[in-house]
């Protein structure tokens, strides 16, 4: 009998997700009976949010607790990750960067007057950037990673992400004092004394609510009903797009089309042309809030409160299909080629998203579904039940060999220069 084919093929990945009945998991409890708010896998590692003001460092393969980072004075509303440095943002106003090989808190940020609510780190890459005189190049950008945060407080900031080793800032005492500055109104004195400070993105009239970030592009989408696109490096607002008709809660970027997406209250996903400022595509069928949105080379993935997931072309804005068996709003999503994950009122479902069938429940008979990520064998979910927080952990992978899957999290993810 000849061996199976390698992990890298779609069609075993695909069989492995959609026909082991049997994965391996673990569950263990997190953040007691907390809300998770955030999740991401990086590196090995399972990293949670939560509004008790802490972040877990868990093991991926063990679900051991490798760290419990608990500096933040408020609810942890935002992270991301990058090699072995975290950022978060908190109901606090400050921004955080934390070593995840020690646990230990290395910057503290202030200048945010409210709520940093979303956070990004942005990696150097190869795009195309257009001169004033048309002409197109291939350039670098951003030239090292940046940090951008979104704030209740109706900006942005743009900062450096500071390189491992770099001496420490705003740590050892110096919270209490940052955080005397900003609630006596004077954030600017904050920023004007910190190396790592580049921009203050004002314009929008309300909270920052989402943000995506990619080469020198950023775009926000706000409560004041705009979506602005931003140039990172010159700080400078390129377009203001005006269509929604209540607040926008997500956005999402694809540099090579050229495109941005927004989902707001009012219903809609609007999908905007980054060259020309205009609205390409307004998508209608949700029925209510457009709380979330996953787009990939091939399919945009809207998420409602309508308790329905909506799968479009992000080219043509066709709708492909209308995933709908969950009884509550979609609380979280993520999506990939071949499939979907989603939760809701106590259930979390698998979707085949070529042809919008229902694989299988992964989770049922829960309160709900606070957050789900996948990456490679991978697949987490924080949920909650019986007023506990729990973390459940599947490993799709059937054999020894399939360990080898690409983008697992032990992979060459986040190769850039620092």
């Amino acid at each position: 009998m000849s061996p199976d084919p390698l992990p890298s093929s779609p069609d075993l990945l695909r069989s492995r997700w959609f026909h082991n009945q049997n994965p391996r998991r673990i569950t263990f409890n997190a953040h007691d009976r907390a809300v998770v708010t955030c999740l991401i896998l990086s590196h090995g590692r399972i990293i949670t949010a939560s509004d008790d003001r802490s972040i877990h460092v868990h093991s991926l393969a063990s679900g051991a607790l490798l760290h419990s980072l608990e500096e933040h004075g408020g609810g942890v509303w935002s992270i991301a990750a990058t090699r072995d440095t975290l950022v978060s943002g908190s109901t606090d106003c400050t921004v955080r960067v934390w070593d995840l090989s020690t646990g230990r808190c290395t910057h503290v940020f202030g200048g945010h007057t409210s709520t940093v609510r979303c956070v990004a780190i942005v990696k150097p890459e190869m795009i195309d950037v257009e001169s004033a005189d048309g002409v197109i190049a291939c350039e670098k950008w951003p030239k090292r990673p940046l940090i951008v945060t979104g704030s209740r407080d109706h900006t942005l900031r743009v900062w450096t992400l500071p390189r491992p080793g770099d001496d420490e800032y705003g740590t050892d005492g110096d919270e209490a004092r940052l955080a005397i500055r900003i609630l006596s109104g004077s954030p600017q004195e904050v920023v004007d004394n910190n190396p790592y400070h580049m921009h203050h993105l004002e314009g929008h009239d309300n909270a920052v609510r989402a943000l995506a970030a990619r080469g020198r592009t950023l775009v926000s989408g706000s409560y004041d009903f705009t979506v602005r696109i931003w140039d990172i490096i010159t700080g400078t607002c390129k377009w203001t797009l005006v269509g929604h008709t209540q607040k926008v809660y997500s956005v999402v970027l694809d540099i090579n089309r050229n495109l941005a997406c927004s989902g707001s209250m009012d219903g809609t996903v609007r999908v905007w042309n980054l060259h020309t400022g205009q609205c390409q595509h307004t998508l209608i069928g949700h029925t209510s809030l457009v709380g979330l949105l996953g787009l990939s080379p091939s399919y945009l993935v809207s998420a409602a409160a309508d308790s329905t997931l909506r799968v479009w072309d992000p080219d043509t804005g066709e709708h492909h299909h209308t995933l709908a068996a969950h009884n509550g709003a979609i609380t979280c999503f993520q999506h990939d080629e071949f499939k979907v994950l989603s939760g809701s009122d106590g259930t979390l479902k698998m979707w085949d998203i070529r042809d919008g069938t229902q694989v299988r429940d992964l989770l049922t008979g829960i309160v709900g579904v606070w957050q789900v990520a996948f990456k490679g064998r991978w697949c987490v979910a924080a949920s909650s039940n019986n007023d506990t927080t729990m973390l459940d952990v599947w490993d799709f992978a059937q054999e020894e060999s399939d360990g080898a899957w690409p983008d697992s999290p032990d992979s060459s993810e986040d190769e850039f220069e620092l």
